[in-house]
């Protein structure tokens, strides 16, 4: 009897020895200490690959890890952060969202996920502005001569978007309910292709956000009439506001930028996340690359952002209604 006590300790001695390092990955105390893997719910060229894309080389040299993109693209950002919030929640895969997320609950009937439950918010690190732009061979240089011109050809002008329930989508469907237009929706899978169909004619209007713009008005390939905010960016000072050109409807209009974890994940970990990720958005070159893409370091932590995106899923949701907006 005593024997085999003594045979019981032993294998459960080996037993909790051996777990010990799967229990050690759950602490801060040696976080990361494998690769971490940042989630982009959208194509490149999107904001939150932007900005993944900077920053992901300074949380490498911070966490002494390699840290490496992942876009996963389509349904709106909806099958990339399923897959974030269907992560272990050892802190190891990191959602670097936009505020799709508080749009696509009221435009989609159902969801493979609860953005609120299955997340747990660490902090936002960054906002812009959206931009309306029209393919070069469109005569509108502005929002009045826009309008006017689709009112002359109803239902025969095309605006393309990332795909139904993005930000692009929902901004283009108030406007189109705040001035009676009738433009047809084409989405897309990502940004790229939609912006590439913008510039070849295929489509001929299209709301993104302001960074993922600004290269091509720059150089000419497209037109860039609008913008949100309440002042013309200093990027591209001659594209007036919306409010300048009497829509002052779409003046708070904005992309916010997010990071968020599997809901479970350790507070410990989560408190190491947002200390890191605030130390590298506060770095004078990640800050001054980031500027000079008409995007902009404004940090909140885990709490204010959970209220954000509860606010936002709540404003959408009367939009979406009001404007009675479809996932066509």
């Amino acid at each position: 009897m005593k024997k085999g006590i003594i045979q019981l300790f032993s294998l459960l001695a080996i037993f909790f020895l051996s777990m010990a390092p799967s229990f050690a990955q759950n602490t801060a105390a040696n976080y990361p200490n494998k690769v971490v893997t940042l989630i982009v719910p959208f194509t490149s060229g999107s904001g939150s690959d932007t900005i993944s894309r900077i920053i992901s080389p300074k949380l490498s040299d911070r966490w002494k890890q390699p840290v490496i993109v992942d876009n996963r693209a389509g349904a709106s950002g909806n099958i990339g952060t399923d897959h974030a919030a269907k992560s272990a929640p050892d802190g190891y895969s990191i959602l670097m969202a936009i505020d799709t997320m508080t749009m696509t609950p009221a435009v989609y009937k159902t969801l493979p996920f609860d953005p609120v439950k299955d997340l747990d918010p660490i902090a936002r690190i960054a906002t812009s502005s959206y931009g309306l732009a029209v393919t070069n061979t469109l005569p509108a240089k502005d929002i009045n001569s826009l309008i006017a011109l689709i009112k002359s050809k109803p239902g025969l002008l095309n605006y393309g978007s990332p795909g139904n329930g993005t930000p692009h989508h929902l901004s283009m469907e108030l406007l189109k309910s705040l001035k009676g237009l009738d433009i047809v929706h084409v989405p897309y899978k990502g940004i790229s292709n939609a912006t590439t169909d913008l510039i070849g004619g295929q489509v001929q209007v299209m709301f993104a956000t302001f960074n993922s713009l600004l290269p091509f008005a720059k150089s000419g390939k497209l037109k860039m009439i609008a913008v949100t905010g309440p002042k013309r960016s200093e990027l591209m000072p001659d594209v007036p506001t919306f409010t300048e050109q009497g829509i002052p409807e779409l003046e708070n209009l904005y992309p916010w930028y997010g990071v968020l974890v599997p809901a479970g994940t350790p507070k410990d970990i989560q408190t190491k996340i947002y200390n890191d990720y605030v130390a590298v958005m506060k770095l004078p070159d990640v800050e001054k690359q980031l500027n000079e893409l008409g995007i902009y370091v404004r940090l909140t932590n885990g709490e204010q952002l959970k209220d954000i995106i509860q606010s936002d899923i709540a404003r959408w949701k009367k939009v979406v209604k009001d404007a009675n907006i479809q996932a066509n």
